[in-house]
């Protein structure tokens, strides 16, 4: 399926009955030039990162599904040339998404798709406002939600090759007690990110308890040649 109709493969207006009234303004977010996602980006953690977007993705069995963030829509191209029937919104039209919006006031009505997937943007917005971007996925998803998040927290981890069955790689991973995990750095941010999970004020259990607010967290996963990206699978109770 082309970029076009990815774009247009649901409206930018809500459909049918329910939703959300717009709700108080929201505070500013991070705006990225497009030439972000097309000048050396894709390196080989992003599509690492790619990769469990779409593998997670595929396996909750969802036939629908929303992308928060379309960046360069290598995960939304990929979902649909898979069958899924994916719809797109980003803050910024010139990425043309199917529905430009703030992902604080989606323009969709209530259980809209079937999985909602906000990866790795959802850092972009004050930390003030991570509860209310996570209402409006819960209100949009109908059964499921995926989100990333930056997290600094230390992982060592080990990639070893093993032979098997003709195939030749594996990996482990060996975390630091979950003591240090809770450690709140305070050293600079990453230049377009508004918060991360494991700095002071977005600590790993702030970012899990305001996750449990709304959905129940069936899965966690780091891989361990992009330990940075946390991934949530949640599911809606």
């Amino acid at each position: 399926m082309s970029r076009k109709k990815i774009a247009a493969s649901r409206p930018s207006q809500p459909r049918g009955s329910g939703g959300a009234a717009p709700g108080p303004a929201a505070g500013p977010a991070v705006h990225i030039p497009r030439e972000h996602y097309y000048e050396g980006y894709d390196d080989l953690q992003r599509f690492i990162s790619y990769h469990h977007q779409a593998k997670l993705a595929m396996s909750l069995h969802c036939r629908s599904i929303l992308e928060l963030g379309v960046g360069n829509k290598t995960v939304a191209n990929y979902l649909a040339q898979h069958g899924f029937d994916v719809g797109t919104c980003d803050l910024d039209g010139s990425l043309e998404p199917g529905a430009v919006a703030d992902v604080r006031n989606l323009p969709f009505h209530d259980g809209s798709y079937d999985l909602v997937m906000a990866c790795e943007i959802l850092e972009h917005i004050p930390w003030n406002d991570f509860e209310r971007a996570l209402r409006e996925i819960h209100r949009v998803c109908r059964t499921s939600a995926l989100v990333s998040v930056p997290h600094v927290a230390r992982v060592f981890g080990a990639l070893y090759r093993v032979p098997l069955g003709g195939r030749a790689i594996g990996w482990a991973v060996t975390r630091v007690p979950l003591l240090f995990e809770s450690v709140r750095h305070s050293g600079d941010l990453y230049r377009e990110h508004e918060w991360e999970m494991g700095r002071r004020g977005s600590s790993a259990r702030q970012v899990r308890d305001a996750l449990r607010n709304y959905f129940t967290i069936t899965r966690e996963l780091r891989h361990p040649l992009n330990s940075y990206h946390h991934f949530f699978v949640l599911e809606k109770p």
